[in-house]
C-alpha cells in the first residue's frame, strides 16, 4: 500500500440508474488534509458521486479505491467487497437532513455506532461523544432529543456523530442547504474548525464563501461530469470554461 496513494478516489466512475446516466467516467482523487469543494447546479450529480464513495451505491462502471486498494467495483468480487467493510468506519458521511435517530437522545445517537460496529466499551464511547459535543457547542444537549433542536443543532450533532467513529476522510452533501442563514454560520464554523484541525474532507456544497476561503481545491460538476478543477481561490477569480463563469455570475451579488 503505497504511502503516497490518494486517501480516497474516483477512478472513472460512471453511474446508471436505468436508462438515466447520473455520472459519466468522474475521476477525483482526495489527499490526506485536502478540502475538496465540489459546486455545480442541482442534478449535476454531486451527491450521487459523493454517496458512490461512501459506498452507498455501487458504479456502473469504473471503482473506488482507498489507499490504494480498491473497496467499490461494479458487481465486486469477495475481496472488494472484504475490503469495502473494511474501510466503510473510516468514511463518515454528513447528510443534508440530518438523518439522526429520532427515538434516541444525542448522546445515543453518538455512541450506538461505536459501540455496536467498532465494539467499543460503553464507558469510552460515552467520553469520546462528550468531548465532541463540547468540540460542536452543545455539551448542554447531551440528553435532549433531535426534535427538541434546531436544525443547526441537529447538524452540528450530525457532524459529531460522524466524528464519532474517526474516519479518515469526511463527506459533507450540502450540509448547510436546509438551514437558514444563522443556523448555517454555525455549521460552517464547525466545518472551519475541522479544515484547521486538518481533517480530511470532500464537501458538495453551495457555500461559495467556504469554498474560496476554506477548500483547497474546488472541483466544478455540470451533467455528470467534472468541467473544471482547481485551488480554490483560483476557480473563483479565474475560471477557465464558459459553463463555469456562467455558473459563478449568478453568485456575483453575494
Amino acid at each position: 500500500m503505497s504511502s503516497t496513494a490518494p486517501l480516497i478516489l474516483a477512478d472513472g466512475i460512471t453511474k446508471r440508474f436505468g436508462a438515466n446516466q447520473v455520472l459519466t467516467r468522474v475521476s477525483l482523487d482526495v489527499s490526506e488534509r485536502d478540502v475538496v469543494c465540489v459546486v455545480g447546479p442541482s442534478g449535476s450529480g454531486k451527491t450521487t458521486l459523493l454517496r458512490c464513495l461512501a459506498l452507498l451505491e455501487e458504479p456502473s462502471e469504473g471503482r473506488v479505491v482507498m489507499q490504494g486498494v480498491p473497496i467499490s467495483t461494479p458487481a465486486p468480487n469477495k475481496q472488494v467487497k472484504a475490503a469495502g467493510r473494511a474501510v466503510r468506519s473510516d468514511i463518515g458521511m454528513v447528510f443534508q437532513h440530518f438523518n439522526l435517530w429520532p427515538h434516541m437522545s444525542v448522546l445515543q445517537n453518538l455512541i450506538e455506532a461505536p459501540i455496536r460496529v467498532k465494539k467499543m466499551p460503553r464507558d469510552e464511547a460515552v467520553a469520546i461523544a462528550e468531548a465532541l459535543l463540547k468540540k460542536v457547542d452543545l455539551s448542554d444537549k447531551r440528553d435532549a432529543y433531535p426534535a427538541r433542536l434546531s436544525g443547526g443543532q441537529q447538524q452540528r450533532v450530525a457532524i459529531a456523530r460522524a466524528l464519532a467513529m474517526s474516519p479518515k476522510v469526511l463527506l459533507f452533501d450540502e450540509a448547510t442547504s436546509a438551514l437558514d442563514p444563522e443556523l448555517r454560520r454555525e455549521v460552517l464554523a464547525v466545518m472551519r474548525q475541522l479544515a484547521r484541525e486538518g481533517m480530511t474532507m470532500l464537501v458538495v456544497t453551495h457555500e461559495m464563501g467556504f469554498a474560496r476561503h476554506v477548500g483547497t481545491r474546488t472541483v466544478f460538476m455540470d451533467r455528470g461530469e467534472i468541467v473544471e478543477a482547481a485551488p480554490g481561490a483560483a476557480f473563483f477569480d479565474a475560471p477557465q470554461t464558459e459553463r463555469a463563469k456562467r455558473f459563478l455570475q449568478q453568485f456575483e451579488d453575494e
